[in-house]
């Protein structure tokens, strides 16, 4: 029978036997519970049924106790999880999340090299049929169900848990070296306080003879082997790569930029270690302040000689170019690893939203910031590489070699150095890049925080600043290969194999057990219970078909095709290769191998226990208004 929770009573008409409601929670009365089973002599459905007697229709479960069924009351309490202080704090942390240092070097780079304007074709449609569905599926996951990355499997498909361990080890290779990066824009940062930056000449310490440069009055001339001073400040004075000899000899650690990266973590820990209560404050800055810097550095690029250069470069379609698939997987793979479903953030920071709030025009909203995010950092970005075509009298193509770091940490440091106020322009360049870097860290780690004090809290709950801590260190201490003078070599390895075929077969693997085993149809009930409504055929054709379709596609093509990996003029050995590998599999390996425990551990037959690891363990705790719950 349905009994409606929310009839409008006082404490004091609270009698025998009752419930009463206080500030909009259900609480207990002390001589009552809220009874789920009264009689022995009823049936018991077993734990594992999906219609046990704790399900419950408005989209929480109730926690089952283990007291038999002996005729004792099975109690079902409620936990006050934390939660947002205000709206706009969530959508800050996941658009400082999605919005990171990719956005700005790694799509304008992708964008020309597959076809400039026409590379927004592949991109748009990815987008829509593959990335914004499955950002959409982990929002509403973690709002609905409320929990982190790894205990929320126990009530969709327990067998796939070892996906939440997966997402944990990947996080934390993803902080071992992401934070590096950080670490040298901070170097560049504390840098850039001089009347002279230190990238502008070729009479430092760290220089060789084939420092040439030719923003110089003097006329000089550009040989094959010249480097320019931003170069040579990038590679020889803050990574120090010329004393490594490659990835079988690292060399020592850079105590500068050691002490870079710990001040990092030390403000990534005062900034998270009290929940989301702390880091939604601290995002109002690193989300905004980039969007302020970007406004700023569009308006003096697009001022620039030779800014309408580097447009006609970054725009120009190359229709030719849509023929060849390796555009569509860069596409692709952009999009997704863009909005970044599969790494549990988004499960964590959903989870603490309220029950009822819109996630599907959270979805929309911060999915279409973060693109157009994306696309404005290409006109940042290309307007400074035409004037530097410009200066250097040379096509855009010569100037635009750079990729990934270094078109931020060479290409466009020397463009600022040679800007009227270039001081003013590097200083608020790299607190850009930091703060773009700082809420992507305070995802990650809020996603492995989450996942675990949720899987462990009678460990944790109560400990919460001292796992934090531990975290951290652990992070730290992970970071160290990277510290190293060649610790960039580390950071190219890591991040092309370490990650990205992990995550691509994890977020696959989430979406069929979401869409093929928990049910397409029970995640649609799900959702129109929080939202009043239930997700058009759109997204249930996305989520059945098209989304794993999508990261099948991209998955195989990636190992089909690895990487061949060059840095600077280091050229990466085949074993890399196969280390790399290695280190991508040591994360998904646990999705088998906690299959495996799974079963033996499950009494019944080979069938009864597939079928016991494939139903949902537990519901979903109620949240109390206007609601209703199934009683039994």
């Amino acid at each position: 029978e349905t009994e409606p929770l929310t009839s409008k009573k006082d404490a004091s008409d609270c009698s025998k036997g009752e419930d009463c409601k206080e500030n909009g929670l259900l609480v207990r009365n002390p001589k009552s519970a809220l009874r789920l089973v009264e009689d022995g002599n009823k049936v018991h459905p077993s734990q594992g049924d999906k219609g046990e007697a704790a399900q419950i229709s408005n989209g929480y479960s109730g926690v089952q106790s283990s007291v038999p069924c002996n005729g004792e009351q099975q109690l079902m309490e409620l936990e006050d999880r934390e939660t947002w202080s205000k709206k706009i704090d969530f959508l800050l942390s996941v658009i400082g999340y999605a919005v990171d240092l990719g956005n700005v070097w790694r799509f304008p780079y992708i964008c020309y090299q597959n076809g400039g304007g026409a590379f927004l074709i592949p991109y748009t449609i990815m987008a829509i049929f593959g990335g914004i569905p499955l950002f959409y599926m982990e929002l509403a996951l973690g709002q609905y169900h409320r929990n982190g990355c790894i205990s929320i499997w126990r009530k969709i498909c327990p067998i796939f848990k070892g996906i939440g361990f997966a997402i944990c080890i990947i996080d934390l290779y993803v902080a071992s070296y992401y934070n590096t990066i950080m670490a040298w824009a901070f170097y560049y940062l504390i840098s850039s306080f001089t009347a002279e930056l230190p990238w502008t000449s070729c009479t430092n310490p760290w220089n060789t003879g084939n420092c040439t440069n030719y923003f110089s009055k003097d006329n000089v001339s550009w040989s094959l082997h010249s480097t320019s001073p931003a170069e040579e400040f990038y590679t020889r004075q803050v990574l120090q790569v010329h004393r490594s000899n490659g990835l079988d000899d690292l060399g020592g650690i850079s105590w500068q930029l050691t002490l870079c990266l710990l001040l990092i973590f030390t403000i990534v820990y005062f900034s998270i270690w009290k929940g989301v209560k702390t880091s939604g404050k601290v995002v109002w800055v690193t989300a905004t302040f980039p969007y302020i810097i970007l406004f700023i550095l569009l308006v003096r690029g697009a001022t620039l000689p030779g800014a309408w250069r580097g447009v006609l470069y970054y725009l120009k379609p190359d229709w030719q170019k849509l023929l060849a698939t390796e555009v569509w997987v860069d596409a692709a793979a952009q999009i997704f690893f863009s909005l970044g479903p599969g790494f549990g953030v988004l499960l964590a920071y959903a989870s603490y939203n309220k029950f009822h709030n819109n996630c599907y025009q959270d979805a929309l909203v911060t999915s279409t910031v973060n693109c157009l995010t994306s696309f404005v950092s290409g006109f940042v970005i290309f307007t400074v590489l035409g004037y530097m075509a410009e200066m250097r009298n040379e096509d855009v193509s010569e100037v635009a070699k750079d990729t990934g770091p270094s078109l931020l940490f060479i290409t466009y440091a020397e463009a600022i150095a040679n800007m009227p106020a270039s001081t003013f322009f590097a200083i608020i360049f790299f607190l850009m890049l930091l703060t773009l870097g700082l809420d992507s860290t305070f995802a990650g780690l809020e996603g492995v925080i989450t996942g675990v004090l949720d899987e462990f809290p009678h460990v944790w709950s109560k400990r919460r600043e001292l796992f934090v801590l531990g975290l951290t260190i652990v992070c730290f201490l992970g970071s160290l290969a990277t510290l190293t003078f060649g610790g960039a070599y580390v950071v190219k390895l890591f991040e092309e194999y370490a990650t990205g075929p992990a995550v691509l077969t994890v977020v696959f693997l989430e979406a069929v057990a979401v869409s093929w085993f928990y049910g397409i149809t029970q995640f649609c009930n799900d959702v129109k219970e929080m939202l009043g409504s239930a997700p058009g055929w759109y997204w249930r054709v996305c989520w059945v078909a098209i989304s794993p379709l999508f990261l099948l596609f991209v998955t195989c093509s990636f190992l089909s095709n690895p990487p061949e990996l060059r840095l600077f003029d280091y050229d990466y050995p085949y074993w890399t290769t196969v280390v790399g590998y290695c280190i991508g599999t040591s994360s998904i390996i646990f999705i088998p191998i906690y299959m495996v425990y799974r079963l033996v551990v499950t009494p019944g037959t080979l069938k009864e226990r597939i079928l016991k690891s494939i139903t949902p363990e537990t519901a979903t705790e109620i949240p109390f208004g206007d609601i209703r719950m199934n009683a039994v």
